[in-house]
């Protein structure tokens, strides 16, 4: 099975990456999370996205706040899918993490989430890699029926309690 990798900009994104480290985990999706800086540690950055498909990654996740551009700079380097989670910061709500995430050129696609959307992350690395894998499709087909059955049962206790 191909790894995920998941390289956020700052050990202070950690509370949120954990999320996408959890999600991918209940798949049993195999990880490798780093630090690095598009802007602080540019050469490992490169380095990682460059070799990510021959060191047997299937997709890489990464994270970062402020106006950050680790996606786009781990998109530049690599073919493989890049899903950017736009960390919240303190200044502008993450506003700026996601416009630097989601505004990238054209021929350089980055698949970006939510704000602080780590387990969407997750998820979107999941559907991507069971493109090719039929018991990951199931375990998310499976998740998908959890989802829905939760829902229908909150609907029933909230019609038998008000529509009388």
């Amino acid at each position: 099975m191909k790894k995920v990798g998941i390289i956020m900009g700052s050990d202070s994104d950690l509370p949120v990456v954990e999320k996408a480290i959890d999600t991918l985990r209940q798949f049993n999706i195999p990880t490798e999370v780093h630090v690095f800086s598009a802007h602080r540690t540019p050469e490992e950055a490169r380095d990682f996205s460059a070799n990510a498909r021959k060191n047997g990654f299937g997709v890489i996740i990464a994270a970062a706040g402020m106006a950050a551009h680790l996606a786009g700079a781990i998109a530049a380097n690599t073919t493989l899918p890049v899903i950017g989670i736009p960390i919240k910061s303190k200044k502008l709500d993450g506003v700026d993490a996601l416009l630097s995430t989601v505004m990238m050129p054209s021929g350089i696609p980055v698949a970006t989430v939510a704000i602080d959307g780590a387990v969407n992350a997750a998820l979107l690395s999941v559907e991507i890699l069971s493109v090719s894998d039929e018991e990951l499709a199931g375990k998310l087909d499976s998740l998908r029926k959890e989802g829905s059955e939760k829902v229908l049962a909150k609907n029933a206790a909230i019609e038998a309690k008000y529509n009388q």
